[in-house]
């Protein structure tokens, strides 16, 4: 039995036993024990295993989803104070905001609610859990695309940088831009917030440099998925005398899935910046 496979079993039987009891005890004591924090990289199998079950409880069973919700929401409000990043209970909060989207995947009621919380999410000032809202925002474009469209939407237009953030990490996944219509969604979010990034006159705060990071590589996915118009929008990227847009145009040519595939349109963007 693989690691995975053994999480997703013991999940399983704690969620059975908090369920028949009432009480997270045990539950909440192995995502600690298992967390692998304080590290370089939590147990995401585990997490991801919580997440699953936690769907196929709640699509089960209506009474199950309404205190498996309730159980990740009180998860997911775990503070930075109580769990400060790098502290195995961090990874509770983490599991807890990965369960809101899970459930608001498979759950219209709780859609709205799903997004609402993932908005106070993005804006923690722990990356763990910022990660945690960016993979639980590609569950609820996965499902529930008609609602989450439209709330990132505002994110992007009117949103702090790290809701922006939370925007791009979580739309640019390969599987969902497979489907080109969310593809040309993820471009028009990208050009929107390029041009708040270019006529932003404040930028040496944490939470800019969070979203110029992620820039630096959620381009890259959005042009494999649309190479003709991508391209063309980088290069007029690359005209721009700007450091910060140029650092982000520089660092998705350096991605392998734009430098394998088109390695004369890269070499030939590079030119224009050097």
């Amino acid at each position: 039995m693989t690691r995975k496979e053994t999480h997703i079993r013991e999940v399983a039987r704690l969620f059975t036993g908090f369920l028949s009891s009432g009480d997270a005890g045990d539950l909440l004591a192995y995502l600690i024990a298992e967390s692998r924090l304080p590290g370089p990289r939590a147990n995401l199998e585990l997490a991801a295993a919580f997440s699953g079950t936690v769907q196929e409880f709640a699509v089960a069973d209506p009474d199950d989803l309404r205190i498996l919700w309730n159980l990740c929401v009180e998860l997911a409000c775990v503070s930075p104070e109580d769990a400060p990043t790098g502290d195995p209970h961090e990874f509770l909060g983490f599991c807890g905001v990965r369960g809101i989207g899970a459930i608001g995947s498979v759950s219209p009621p709780c859609a709205e609610a799903a997004l609402k919380h993932l908005a106070e999410a993005s804006a923690d000032p722990r990356w763990r859990i910022r990660e945690a809202v960016a993979m639980g925002l590609q569950d609820l474009l996965s499902r529930q695309r008609d609602a989450a469209v439209p709330e990132l939407e505002g994110w992007v237009e009117g949103g702090s940088w790290l809701a922006m953030r939370a925007a791009v990490a979580g739309i640019a996944e390969p599987d969902l831009l497979a489907e080109p219509d969310l593809a040309e969604t993820a471009l028009r979010f990208h050009r929107k917030i390029l041009i708040r990034v270019y006529t932003a006159k404040e930028r040496q705060s944490e939470a800019f440099r969070a979203l110029r990071k992620a820039l630096g590589y959620t381009l890259s996915v959005v042009i494999a998925a649309l190479p003709a118009f991508g391209f063309e929008y980088l290069r007029q990227l690359a005209t721009l005398d700007d450091q910060d847009i140029q650092w982000i145009v520089r660092e998705n040519l350096t991605k392998k899935r734009l430098e394998k595939q088109y390695p004369e349109t890269v070499q030939h963007i590079r030119a224009q910046l050097a």
